[in-house]
């Protein structure tokens, strides 16, 4: 009956790789920082075949060992670091001239045209009780912009958690002041994911620069606004309840986090009561309602974070199943289709997924 929903859903189902590669009039070069399993590479690879353009991921950046030979085994960079630190490779200062190192990167390279990434979020997130506004990793979003000052690539996407605007430092506006100098027209703002299409409540802030055109992201929610937000079943009511291989394998749940589990299921609820919480949470005022909590089918998913196997750090409990969710389900609802490969090691590590 909507069209538009079941052709991303047979897009998130398939198991056929899109022919990306293949010859366009237009290529473009890109390069993904703080890459993950290539999230972001993904929606610029979709982008560019809805336009007719190809886009070449040519150069990716990650430390994480277990998501290299993910990123690599789905989109083939030209070059993957790994071995060095971002911050190794490029300088500090913003507004230094180009050192020996960075010359030296871009010869390697070559010509970049989009950049993309997403710098380490922890450190801006809300769930953050520790380093939240003021962790030293935050200044890794300004990295973004050094690159950019290296490569000069024509549009530079940056995401993160909307919390990242109100980070002590101003990285956020620290970036873009610096890419407005480099001569870039730039646009910050939040985009709800539910809102476009995605199977969560998902508000992420975006940052984008460009040397050719003034970017709106508000005008791009309302160009992709859904007519019906997309629910937990929507994404995942195909997927079995056994299936094969670690993709699809359930967490083993404490004795403790089973009987929470059960309890939810018996009384018919979505909140477990305080009285069923641990110690910890009933001793003290706490606002998160949500964690320990069951995901409601018809409605879209809760933010996924990278604990959505463990009870109690969200709501993460399936609608109709007494477990946690699997990887398959995560990836579901964080938009990652079905063809899109994970290495056993990085499903057997935590189950990060971007």
């Amino acid at each position: 009956s909507e069209p538009r929903s079941a052709f991303d859903l047979s897009w998130l189902r398939s198991n056929r790789r899109p022919r990306y590669g293949q010859e366009r009039d237009r290529t473009l070069r890109m390069a993904d920082l703080f890459c993950g399993v290539g999230g972001l590479t993904l929606g610029a690879l979709e982008a560019g075949r809805a336009m007719g353009i190809r886009i070449d991921p040519v150069f990716a950046a990650d430390t994480d060992p277990y998501v290299e030979d993910s990123y690599r085994s789905n989109f083939e960079p030209s070059h993957f670091e790994r071995a060095r630190p971002l911050e190794d490779l490029l300088a500090e200062e913003l507004d230094l001239p180009l050192t020996t190192s960075e010359r030296k990167l871009s010869r390697r390279i070559g010509e970049i045209d989009v950049l993309v990434g997403g710098p380490p979020c922890q450190g801006h997130s809300n769930l953050n009780n520790h380093t939240r506004r003021n962790d030293p990793k935050n200044l890794l979003y300004e990295r973004m912009a050094r690159f950019a000052k290296v490569f000069e690539p024509r549009h530079v996407i940056i995401e993160n958690v909307h919390g990242a605007l109100h980070d002590r430092g101003r990285v956020v506006q620290r970036t873009g002041a610096h890419l407005s100098s480099l001569g870039y027209h730039v646009d910050i703002a939040i985009l709800h994911g539910q809102l476009i299409g995605l199977p969560q409540t998902r508000h992420r802030m975006f940052l984008v620069a460009s040397k050719t055109v003034q970017p709106d992201i508000s005008h791009w929610e309302d160009l992709h606004r859904v007519d019906k937000l997309r629910s937990f079943d929507w994404a995942c009511e195909d997927l079995p309840e056994h299936g094969e291989g670690v993709l699809d394998k359930v967490t083993e749940s404490s004795e403790e986090t089973k009987r929470r589990i059960d309890y939810l299921f018996d009384n018919d609820l979505y909140e477990l009561p305080n009285a069923e919480r641990p110690v910890c949470h009933r001793r003290k005022k706490h606002t998160y309602v949500s964690v320990y909590g069951r995901i409601r089918p018809n409605q879209p998913a809760p933010t996924m974070t990278t604990g959505f196997t463990v009870m109690g750090q969200g709501r993460f409990v399936h609608p109709t199943r007494p477990r946690t969710l699997t990887p398959h389900e995560g990836a579901r609802i964080q938009f990652l289709p079905d063809w899109l490969g994970f290495p056993e090691d990085l499903l057997r590590q935590d189950y990060r997924l971007l």
